[in-house]
């Protein structure tokens, strides 16, 4: 391994990549995706699991030691847990965990925990079936049968991601907090972003966290809190109980000057910020047969291509991608 790692242009150490194994998703969050989009990557264009293995190979070479497994929605890939023991496997790497919809977590969570999967983040945001539908056109009940049996499985800790969406569910604060205490999850609340047309759109609902949290002070008391991982939210803690409840403010807040991430989508893009659209395309390189040596050097010039801050408030039309084809 290097033991001098990656470090981009402004000094920041890289050792978090969070890789898309797929762009497609079996719910249709509004402010991510379009109800009628088809438009997704052919399989034929996806990252085998030898590729995605061999990348994240070189990237553990590198330095890096956490990866986090997205999609779309990453359980709709095939045989995951597969990937996920090969990638846990990884000399370096010390924290494979994954983001989902929980949809169909139930009858894959004690293989993903066998296979090296320890922490997970659901998305949730309402707890309302009739609010769920109208966010992602889903059915609750799925999720909450995924998140018990993720619960029943040992991953810990298991971390609820709701989006705030005014008039939509900025009524339900109180009441996924008061779920979160009942069941030992981390809650994480965060802010929209303006991704593509439908998080255009969201932003109409935004909802600027620092109000929430001062919503939540006058309920509860709040101590500050951390949590170990490598993203980006500010935590702090509900006094006498575990629950940790973290705020993403990419927006009102932004956490750019410590970000030490990068994403790899599923046809083989680095992207180095959300909020840009500085990338480097790795998979026709690993089709023309490049060598390992070649593969180290592509995710230098990758990170050295990585800007100092998005600009999401600046210029907000400026990303014409859907976070689900970036990565989540």
């Amino acid at each position: 391994m290097n033991a001098n790692g990656l470090t981009d242009p402004f000094g920041r150490r890289i050792e978090y990549v969070r890789v898309s194994v797929t762009d497609r998703c079996d719910l249709r969050c509004f402010y991510c995706m379009p109800r009628g989009f088809r438009d997704f990557e052919e399989p034929a264009d996806w990252l085998t699991f030898d590729e995605i293995e061999r990348v994240m190979a070189a990237f553990a070479r590198l330095g890096t030691q956490r990866i986090r497994l997205t999609g779309g929605e990453p359980l709709v890939r095939k045989d995951l847990p597969v990937l996920a023991r090969r990638l846990a496997a990884l000399p370096g790497v010390n924290d494979i965990s994954m983001s989902t919809n929980a949809t169909r977590l139930a009858r894959s969570a004690n293989e993903l925990v066998a296979a090296g999967v320890r922490r997970i983040n659901v998305s949730l945001d309402s707890l309302k079936p009739e609010v769920f539908k109208q966010i992602t056109g889903g059915k609750l009940e799925k999720v909450l049968d995924g998140l018990m049996a993720a619960k029943a499985a040992g991953f810990e800790p298991i971390k609820i991601n709701m989006v705030m969406l005014g008039g939509i569910n900025d009524d339900e604060v109180e009441d996924i907090v008061e779920f979160c205490l009942e069941h030992g999850f981390t809650l994480r609340f965060i802010e929209t972003m303006p991704m593509g047309e439908t998080g255009r759109k969201a932003i109409g609902s935004y909802v600027d966290l620092q109000t929430v949290k001062a919503r939540l002070e006058r309920r509860y008391e709040l101590l500050p809190g951390v949590m170990p991982g490598g993203g980006p939210a500010r935590y702090v803690q509900v006094a006498g109980s575990s629950l940790r409840i973290g705020f993403i403010t990419p927006i009102s807040q932004h956490f750019c000057a410590t970000c030490n991430r990068v994403r790899l989508s599923v046809d083989g893009t680095i992207y180095t910020c959300l909020g840009n659209e500085h990338k480097l395309e790795l998979r026709p390189r690993l089709r023309a047969g490049c060598s390992d040596a070649d593969i180290e050097d592509a995710i230098r010039e990758a990170i050295a291509l990585k800007p100092e801050r998005h600009e999401f408030k600046e210029n907000p039309d400026k990303i014409i991608r859907f976070m689900s084809m970036t990565g989540g």
